[in-house]
């Protein structure tokens, strides 16, 4: 069985907001990354939607959860396409749109064979959400169940993000990537913290090769006042890490692993859909798990996200 209930009309009642950033997506598929001065062929290029909050939003509505989304958008044609994307997803927008700055972009270089990827982000009218963008929509985030937010934008917003859904009683779940610098405060507003291996040794100084070594990255963020670290391994699976529990979830098989960009974003999105509907943190991570092995067996980042049949086929396959 699921970990969490299918029943579309429980689950649609559920809310989770999501302050993050759109950008359009550049993939190009090659051999390697070329150096300084070089020009190589790829063997594939592809334009879609991302961003880790809009892509963690896609997530989290296809698993079923009403969402939310706050961010900021130039008037363009990458900002036309973002809105869009939300309408066909059934997200709620609340995001202004600016003539200053362009919608983000991210170049994304993917592996032709391994899938394995390399990102870089230009935020556009992202890099202008402030606490007050994030006031604007705060009751969004005091109505939401869950609230989840990165570091693509500004950290300011993000903890200001924060703060307003501690205040509120609503869940939070901070996804520290990139994992740049951000107050020490954030991580007492923080229910969890999901970090990848690389963002927890960024930010704990730990280097995390192993899953004991994710237990001591684990201890870090525990001692700077987070409720439950989350921390994902790539191929090793993910570590859900409290003061109650210390347990390492393997990862799903769900097929030949295509491309990687936006596993993450995938299991973000699936687990803060599976909270928002009471499932405990061990099977919300689960959930979150199986979401982000079905992503990794397809190209893109938003567009590889699963649907909930597909979700709930394979946990109840893994269960059997």
């Amino acid at each position: 069985m699921s970990a969490v209930s299918s029943n579309q009309n429980q689950h649609r009642q559920h809310g989770v907001a999501v302050l993050g950033i759109f950008v359009a997506d550049l993939a190009f598929r090659a051999a390697d990354l070329p150096g300084v001065g070089q020009t190589i062929a790829g063997s594939g290029f592809a334009m879609g939607p991302g961003g880790k909050g809009s892509n963690q939003s896609v997530a989290a509505a296809r698993a079923g959860a009403q969402v939310t989304f706050i961010s900021k958008l130039g008037q363009d044609a990458f900002g036309a396409n973002a809105l869009e994307l939300w309408a066909q997803e059934g997200i709620t927008p609340r995001v202004p749109q600016v003539t200053t700055q362009p919608t983000g972009a991210a170049f994304i270089y993917v592996h032709e064979v391994t899938g394995d990827n390399a990102i870089i982000v230009v935020p556009g009218a992202a890099a202008l959400i402030d606490p007050a963008d994030v006031d604007a929509a705060a009751d969004a985030i005091s109505g939401a169940r869950v609230f989840v937010t990165q570091l693509e934008q500004p950290a300011g917003a993000a903890q200001r993000g924060l703060e307003l859904a501690r205040a509120a009683g609503t869940v939070t779940v901070f996804n520290p990537a990139p994992a740049l610098p951000f107050d020490d405060a954030v991580y007492a507003l923080c229910d969890y913290i999901t970090p990848n291996e690389h963002e927890a040794a960024a930010l704990s100084g730990i280097a995390v090769e192993t899953v004991d070594d994710a237990r001591r990255a684990g201890d870090f963020f525990l001692s700077k006042g987070v409720g439950c670290a989350l921390i994902t391994l790539g191929e090793k699976g993910a570590l859900l890490h409290s003061a109650k529990e210390s347990v390492h979830l393997p990862v799903f098989h769900a097929g030949a692993v295509k491309e990687t960009a936006g596993a993450g974003d995938a299991f973000n999105g699936g687990f803060a859909a599976a909270l928002a509907e009471g499932a405990s943190p061990l099977e919300a991570a689960r959930f979150g798990s199986a979401v982000a092995a079905i992503s990794v067996t397809r190209a893109g980042t938003a567009p590889s996200m699963p649907t909930r049949a597909e979700v709930d086929a394979l946990l109840n396959r893994v269960a059997a």
